[in-house]
């Protein structure tokens, strides 16, 4: 009983010392808000234009930022930004934090440029109130410093595509102001971006992020095995003794280990199940054949797959901070066209793109008109490699394959030239007419384009080569892009233009003429390079470089 009144006792005065200790520490915290204020009070709580050009000039990490830095304080009439009534705000120490986990995002540098959480120290430590203002004036440049500096990266990125002559990106920018960003971090403007929180703006960063995380965890844990047949291919079914590195590789380590060493050599139907996922996730035919293009994607490694997400993670911060409500996005290498309407994709369809010696560029603009039963014109470069020299061959190519030389007369009318008329072997650059193929099933657009003006003359259309559709790669354009889907495509446009009924697209895609049809609103269209994504379900998908232009970022961004 006694050794019990004895352990209250103890608890009584263990709760009483921490009240104690508690009111110390409230009652020092406030001692030290009373200093900063009054300190506030008689020094002014502001920097001034030489100071800052200075402080920013003076390191090489700094001064590239230092039209923003004037910009920002200059916006503020030289107020301190990082410190109200004399104190730190608590945004100074999640910066900090964010900047020492820099390599979370992939980021390949340091960002803790000053020694800011000594100089926090030393700011608690100061004697005086002039001492105190010094590190005051200090501290928040190299903080407004360090977050231009770090924040280029993070939301603009590493590399500028547009200052590369080897990197094809030609969407449009990411027109994001960094100085009103910083106001909004520190509460001082409203934004509908998550920069409160020093937040990416968009989920696919987001998600690759999470890979990215993923994967270098996979990495300290020892990657992936190297998955080596002694045949030309593996099969469902098969036993060997390859089929244990396989099932490490895709199931991982701990579920292998778990598999009755009997049936550890068995490639049985669960395994077969995750290679096919494995294969749609890469692009390739789904059959659970171990073997050739297959096999070459598993034996990847895994520093590789490393890279080719932190390089697509650069890539989402080069886009529009925010999509359109409603936008067609065509990926490359994926091979795909999405559309997506208020975040949610709606429609979705593969396109064949330019092969690698046409390569179909990088860019953004807006679908404007939809052109049914089109004529095909024929581009300058396709006239100049093939048509002319093909003509020249054979007087009668062009009248064969349906097409016909016009000179265009003005109000949109055009007069037939004969190929006789025209010397085949001298096309040069002022070649004063068009060639062009007439509509119907042998007009390599099918019978519908879609219209995007831009100066590279690309669009999206039908195909009559429709089997192109079934091959996993499919670059075999001149640099437009094909559609799977072309009648749903138009469809979708159209549905707010009441007058388009499907009947009536049917008609007009088989009618006889062509037929011009502005949309009720343009659309906008993102024409882009990505090799890796999450999709919405949280699976990571890898495709292979068809243009190079992974290579060319790497280069660039880990230099």
């Amino acid at each position: 009983m006694k050794s019990k009144e004895n352990l209250i006792s103890l608890l009584f005065l263990f709760v009483v010392s921490l009240l104690i200790f508690s009111a110390c520490t409230k009652s020092g915290d406030k001692q030290k808000q009373k200093i900063a204020r009054a300190a506030a009070k008689e020094y002014p709580q502001q920097t001034d234009s030489v100071y800052v050009v200075k402080y920013t000039t003076s390191d090489p990490e700094f001064k590239d930022h230092l039209d923003m830095m004037k910009l920002f304080y200059r916006e503020r009439q030289y107020k301190f930004a990082w410190f109200k009534e004399g104190a730190l705000v608590p945004q100074a120490y999640k910066f900090v934090e964010v900047i020492k986990n820099a390599h979370e995002e992939g980021l390949p540098k340091d960002y803790l440029v000053k020694d800011l959480p000594t100089m926090f120290q030393s700011l608690e430590q100061a004697k005086n109130d002039s001492s105190r203002h010094a590190l005051q004036q200090e501290i928040d440049v190299a903080l407004t410093a360090s977050y231009f500096n770090y924040a280029s990266d993070f939301y603009k990125g590493i590399v500028n595509p547009r200052e590369q002559d080897n990197i094809s990106w030609e969407v449009k920018k990411n027109k994001i102001k960094l100085h009103k960003a910083l106001q909004t971090i520190l509460r001082e403007r409203e934004s509908r971006y998550p920069y409160y929180e020093f937040e990416a703006l968009h989920p696919g960063y987001i998600r690759l992020r999470d890979a990215l995380k993923n994967y270098r965890l996979a990495r300290e844990q020892g990657g992936w095995p190297k998955i080596e047949i002694n045949k030309k291919v593996l099969n469902p079914g098969d036993t060997a003794q390859a089929v244990v590195a396989l099932r490490q590789r895709i199931l991982g380590k701990a579920s292998a280990a778990k598999v009755n060493q009997a049936k550890a050599t068995l490639y049985d139907e669960e395994l077969s199940k995750a290679v096919k996922n494995f294969q749609i996730r890469h692009g390739l035919k789904p059959d659970g054949v171990v073997g050739g293009e297959t096999l070459r994607q598993m034996n990847v490694p895994i520093e590789e797959r490393i890279d080719q997400i932190i390089i697509n993670m650069e890539r989402w911060r080069w886009v529009p901070k925010r999509f359109e409500d409603k936008y067609v996005f065509v990926n490359i290498p994926e091979y795909v066209l999405h559309v997506r309407e208020k975040g949610k994709e709606v429609l979705n369809m593969k396109v064949v793109v330019g092969k690698e010696i046409n390569a179909t560029p990088v860019f953004s603009d807006k679908l404007e008109y939809i052109v049914f039963y089109p004529y095909w014109n024929v581009t300058p470069n396709i006239l100049r490699d093939e048509i002319a020299p093909a003509q020249a061959r054979n007087p009668n190519y062009i009248a064969s394959n349906d097409m016909e030389v016009v000179k265009d007369i003005g109000n949109n009318k055009v007069e037939i030239v004969s190929p006789n008329a025209v010397d085949w072997n001298n096309i040069g650059d002022d070649f004063p007419y068009r060639v062009r193929q007439r509509p119907g099933k042998r007009n390599p657009l099918g019978f519908v384009k879609f219209i995007c003006p831009n100066e590279d003359n690309i669009y999206l259309h039908d195909t009559p080569s429709d089997h192109l559709f079934n091959q996993s790669e499919r670059g075999f354009s001149h640099g437009c892009i094909r559609l799977e889907k072309p009648f749903e495509l138009a469809k979708y446009l159209l549905k707010d233009q009441k007058q388009w009924t499907p009947s009536a697209i049917k008609a007009a895609m088989h009618g006889g003429e062509e037929k011009y049809v502005n949309l009720s609103a343009k659309v906008p269209v993102y024409i882009v390079y990505f090799t890796a994504w999450v999709d919405d379900n949280g699976a990571i998908h890898f495709r292979d470089d068809v243009y190079g232009h992974d290579r060319d970022l790497e280069m660039a961004y880990f230099r």
